[in-house]
């Protein structure tokens, strides 16, 4: 899943960012309107955090303008005003949702899953393949009832294959999705990520690269 955050406050952005991370998210950073319309009309986003007073171009716009790209991204607005009146408001330019300040971390975490579910074709809340069983929500893996200790990346990875449903993802999708943009993309990471992961699912194998794609997992 890949979010970007919208926030002028550069500590608050930079937390909520860290935290969404600590998720398993791959998420990006801007500070202001200019950057999130340049940002958003280039990568692809399953959520924009996205703070209604912004400088330069303001949170209203930027949410009415991506509304009206009608992209895939959904988007949770953040503001220091709670009442109603004011979340009607922000529904009304586009916002998918609305989050007042301050708020409660896990409820932000929450909001953005529900979300990232509404972004392409439904998906359900926990991804079973194989014997492979994944829960976003509660950060959980299991293979055949084994309870599984992944990284961040390794969990992610994990989560896009699952979400093809047997279909491959390349290399460039695994990073575009599981990592940010400021990942070098000439690594091998994905190649790494990849080996680790397979030796943490056991046997049987069920990634199978497919030569000059990418990856999926075996239907069994």
């Amino acid at each position: 899943m890949r979010v970007l955050i919208v926030e002028d406050e550069r500590v608050l952005a930079d937390t909520i960012a860290d935290g969404l991370r600590e998720e398993a998210m791959a998420v990006d950073v801007v500070y202001d309107g200019d950057d999130a319309l340049e940002r958003a009309s280039y990568n692809e986003y399953d959520v924009v955090v996205l703070d209604r007073d912004l400088p330069t171009v303001h949170g209203d716009e930027v949410c009415r303008e991506l509304a009206r790209r009608r992209g895939p991204a959904r988007i949770l607005m953040l503001t220091a005003a709670g009442d109603v009146e004011d979340r009607v408001d922000g529904l009304s330019l586009g916002a998918d949702d609305y989050l007042p300040k301050p708020f409660v971390f896990g409820e932000l975490v929450a909001r953005v899953r529900a979300l990232s579910r509404r972004s392409g074709a439904p998906v359900p809340p926990v991804l079973e393949r194989r014997g492979i069983r994944l829960d976003p929500h509660r950060r959980r893996v299991a293979r055949d009832g084994r309870e599984l200790r992944l990284t961040n990346k390794e969990f992610a990875v994990l989560e896009e294959l699952l979400r093809a449903e047997g279909g491959v993802v390349s290399a460039e999708r695994l990073l575009e999705r599981a990592w940010d943009e400021n990942i070098d993309p000439f690594s091998n990471i994905v190649r790494v990520t990849m080996a680790t992961l397979r030796r943490k699912l056991g046997e049987p194998a069920v990634i199978e690269t497919v030569t000059g794609s990418g990856y999926r997992l075996e239907a069994r």
